[in-house]
C-alpha cells in the first residue's frame, strides 16, 4: 500500500499541516486570499513524494562530508550538503544536520514559485523558512529549553533584515548533540544554513571530559545514527556559574567566527539559565508564553 502524506488545515483555517514520517510542518501564508489558496495547493504538491526523495540518498547523507565532493542526486539533499560543506575541514559533519532547514526551504521555495505573498513561513519542528514582504516583519520567540516551558524572550525580523532562516540546535532537541547547550538559535540568510550553523555552535557548547556530563556512544541510543560511536550528550549535573560561562564562551567563539565569515546573521546561546548573543538584534524579555510551535510566532 502506498504511504500518503498528512495535509490539512488546523482549526484556526489559516495555517497547513503536513506530516510525513519523520516531517511535520506547520506552513501559514498571508496575502489575497487565492494567492494564499495557490501557495498551500503548491506546498500540498512538492510535500508528496518528498520524503520518499530524501530516503533515495539517505545513505550518503549519513556520511560525513569530505570538502568538495558531493555525489547526491535530490534538490533537497544537494541544499543539505551545500549548508554543512563549510563546517567539512573543522569538524565532523553529516548534511543530516541540515535535513530540516533545507526541507522547510524547500516547501516555502515551491509556494514562492506559484503565489505573490505579503509573508509565509514554514516551520519544521523550530527549523524555519521565512518570507518577508516590503513592510512586513515577524517576531521569534526563544525558550531558555525547547523541551519545556521556559523563560520566553523575543526577537524581531523585519522585512530590511537579511534574515530568511532561524534554526534552533541544543541537547533537548529531537537530534543527538555532542555539546551540553539546552538551546542555540541561529538567524541567517536561509533555513539550510542557519540548521547546519546551529548544529556546530551546539556542539561547540561543552565542556569535554567533566564529570557531571554523562555522554553515551550515538548508535547505542539510535542503531542508524548519523553520529555512529561518536559520544553525545544524554544528561548534564550540576554546574558552576564559572563553568557555564566557559561552555557558553566556547560556543560564542565558534558563532563570532562564523558571524565574521558571513555565515550567519547572529545567534542565541543558553545554557542553565545564562544567555549569551552574537550579533546586533535586539531580544526582549516577554512576560507571558505566546501559542507558538517550539520558536515561532507572528508579531
Amino acid at each position: 500500500m502506498t504511504r500518503l502524506p498528512q495535509i490539512a488545515l488546523l482549526s484556526d483555517g489559516r495555517r497547513l499541516h503536513l506530516q510525513d514520517g519523520p516531517i511535520d510542518l506547520i506552513v501559514e501564508a498571508r496575502g489575497e486570499a487565492g494567492e494564499v489558496r495557490a501557495a498551500y495547493e503548491a506546498a500540498a504538491r512538492r510535500f508528496t513524494g518528498l520524503l520518499d526523495e530524501l530516503c533515495a540518498d539517505l545513505t550518503e547523507l549519513r556520511k560525513a562530508v569530505e570538502p568538495g565532493v558531493c555525489s547526491l542526486n535530490g534538490i533537497v539533499a544537494q541544499r543539505m550538503h551545500a549548508a554543512v560543506a563549510p563546517y567539512a575541514a573543522d569538524c565532523f559533519i553529516t548534511p543530516m544536520a541540515a535535513v530540516a532547514g533545507s526541507v522547510a526551504e524547500e516547501m516555502l521555495g515551491a509556494m514562492l514559485a506559484v503565489a505573490s505573498l505579503d509573508q509565509a513561513y514554514v516551520n519544521n519542528g523550530g527549523d524555519i523558512a521565512l518570507h518577508l514582504g516590503e513592510g512586513e516583519h515577524f517576531s521569534v520567540g526563544l525558550m531558555d529549553r525547547p523541551d519545556r516551558d521556559g523563560v520566553m524572550r523575543t526577537m524581531m525580523v523585519d522585512a530590511n533584515d537579511p534574515v530568511r532562516g532561524i534554526a534552533t540546535s541544543g541537547r533537548h532537541g529531537r537530534s543527538f548533540s555532542l555539546g551540553i547547550a539546552d538551546a542555540v538559535t541561529v538567524l541567517a540568510a536561509t533555513a539550510s544554513q542557519a540548521d547546519a550553523a546551529a548544529t556546530v555552535i551546539a556542539n561547540a557548547v561543552d565542556l569535554p571530559g567533566h564529570p557531571a556530563i554523562v555522554r553515551r556512544p550515538a548508535n547505542e541510543l539510535q542503531p542508524d545514527s548519523d553520529l555512529g560511536g561518536r559520544l553525545v550528550t544524554c544528561a548534564v549535573g550540576e554546574l558552576s556559574r564559572a563553568e557555564i560561562a566557559t561552555a557558553l564562551e566556547s560556543g560564542a567563539e565558534c558563532a563570532r567566527q562564523m558571524f565574521d565569515r558571513g555565515l550567519i546573521e547572529g545567534a542565541v546561546l543558553q545554557l542553565c539559565g545564562d544567555m549569551l548573543v552574537i550579533g546586533t538584534k535586539d531580544i526582549e524579555r516577554q512576560r507571558s508564553r505566546p501559542a507558538v510551535l517550539e520558536n515561532a510566532v507572528h508579531a
